[in-house]
């Protein structure tokens, strides 16, 4: 089933029913989302683009991104969607690979893409005709819906292959097993949508609901707290690092959850502190789910009742775990040998079902250390107790999550390596009460040259988008690692909390 029939079937169900939002100001309806939609779908046809072609999405949170998703998706096209704060090393590395010769971005982001025989087009609301009309292709459960980047072990982004069946699947979990969605709900994409947050629109069309994006385009905790005073039963997706920010805003200014209906947090577990906080601030909105681009939003869930429970006797342990699997999928905890680990046991968490995906694009070697006998191994280390709660020991790769943006310190480390001056260098991150983490980097100088973090700060700037450079550079005469020469991060981190 192609997924852009849900917006085609609410459309023609409700069409006068208040659909998109800009701020507070309602700017068309579902009969106009989807004619738009249809409108952007018949321009790229003239265009030339193809069932099967790859078609970028580079632009900020606004409007035009969910009409480019449902144009695209009608079509029989793949999402190639691209965060607008990447460096543009990064976005022509990801339109190369992927093959995308179209973009639909912003003007001012798109003007510095450089790759030849690229096409960019920016479509306006105001310029897309509400009166085009247009029949979605058929789609089968494996055919390819969206093409997600995320950076893997070799520092280099792989292309995650997701489907319209896994999309799907992964809507009909989040009924199941996260929450429901209301017509008079309204979702507030204020993380970015080209992320967890763009995919999780796909719900709120079915149900009917408010669209609403932040006149800002991100995350500013006065303008959400407005649009939730405006537009009531607040849904939004964030990272613990949001969450955190909410609280801290609303304690100083004296807010409650009034307007705010639900709120999914993902990208990690937050800090049992922080969510214990949050829910004593807001009360019982608050449901955690634990995914990966691999298996997107779809491993497990922490439902509200429970991150709001405090009469369990295990509540604190609850709290602190990911919750269980969600209805689509079976999850273990596997050994080194490939066998189950015992009740809290540490191992790697594995995950199987229709929502994992079929591989990486184009990239056989990477999708078969990945995809082991029909298992999506997670690289996040973990355990389960015997009634099946999945607590989370380490991050996947020693992820960095600030400010609701991932980065991966490989990516980090291969950049600092290309310098000169650096003999060994190990990336790590370092709590931050605005941003969650913020990354360091340990550096170990090459004989004959001189520690200069300023000179390491442009190089990381010249390469990597601004927000993955280290915050802080650390000279040390060496590494420490294991016997297997492993460096030891763990090590690491507990110098930084030492104030080394």
């Amino acid at each position: 089933m192609n997924l852009a029939i849900w917006l085609e079937r609410t459309a023609l169900k409700h069409p006068n029913r208040k659909a998109l939002f800009l701020g507070s100001e309602c700017i068309g309806t579902y009969k106009d989302f989807w004619r738009a939609v249809c409108a952007l779908r018949i321009h790229l046809e003239k265009e030339g683009i193809k069932r099967g072609d790859r078609v970028a999405v580079y632009m900020p949170n606004c409007p035009e991104f969910l009409v480019a998703f449902y144009a695209i998706w009608s079509m029989g096209a793949v999402i190639v969607p691209i965060n607008s704060k990447l460096h543009m090393r990064e976005v022509i590395w990801i339109l190369d690979n992927a093959e995308c010769w179209y973009v639909l971005g912003d003007a001012v982001l798109s003007s510095e893409i450089s790759l030849p025989n690229i096409t960019i087009f920016t479509p306006k609301w105001d310029d897309l005709s509400k009166n085009a009309q247009a029949v979605p292709v058929s789609c089968s459960f494996n055919d390819l819906a969206w093409l997600f980047y995320t950076s893997g072990t070799t520092g280099k982004p792989k292309g995650v292959m997701i489907t319209h069946g896994m999309i799907k699947t992964m809507a009909l979990s989040y009924f199941a097993d996260v929450d429901q969605v209301y017509p008079s709900d309204t979702t507030l994409y204020a993380a970015p949508m080209s992320h967890g947050a763009g995919l999780y629109s796909i719900m709120h069309v079915l149900a009917g609901t408010r669209h609403a994006i932040p006149v800002s385009g991100g995350f500013d905790e006065e303008e959400i707290f407005n649009l939730a005073e405006k537009l009531n039963n607040i849904h939004m997706f964030a990272a613990p690092t949001m969450v955190k920010r909410l609280t801290n805003f609303a304690k100083k200014n004296n807010k409650d959850a009034s307007g705010f209906r639900t709120v999914v947090y993902a990208g990690g577990p937050m800090y049992l502190s922080d969510i214990i906080e949050a829910v004593e601030q807001f009360g019982p909105i608050f449901v955690q789910v634990y995914g990966q681009g691999e298996c997107p939003m779809g491993i497990t869930v922490l439902p509200r009742y429970e991150v709001a429970d405090r009469k369990s006797k295990k509540w604190k342990e609850r709290l602190q775990s990911v919750g269980c699997a969600q209805s689509a999928v079976e999850v273990k905890i596997g050994n080194k040998t490939g066998g189950m680990c015992k009740p809290e046991e540490i191992g790697e968490i594995m995950v199987r079902g229709d929502i994992v995906m079929p591989g990486y694009w184009g990239n056989i070697d990477a999708t078969s250390k990945t995809i082991i006998d029909g298992w999506l191994m997670t690289g996040d280390l973990g355990s389960m107790d015997k009634d099946g709660y999945v607590t989370m020991h380490d991050r996947s790769k020693d992820m960095i999550i600030s400010g609701g943006s991932n980065i991966y310190p490989r990516e980090v480390e291969e950049i600092l390596l290309l310098h000169e001056s650096v003999s060994e260098v190990s990336v790590v991150g370092r709590e931050n009460d605005e941003w969650g983490e913020e990354v360091v980097a340990f550096i170990v100088t090459e004989k004959g040259h001189e520690f200069l973090p300023r000179t390491l700060d442009q190089h990381c700037l010249e390469h990597i988008a601004r927000f993955k450079r280290p915050k802080d550079y650390f000279n040390i005469s060496e590494l420490p690692k294991n016997n297997y020469g492993k460096v030891l991060k763990t090590s690491l981190r507990e110098n930084l909390k030492q104030n080394i």
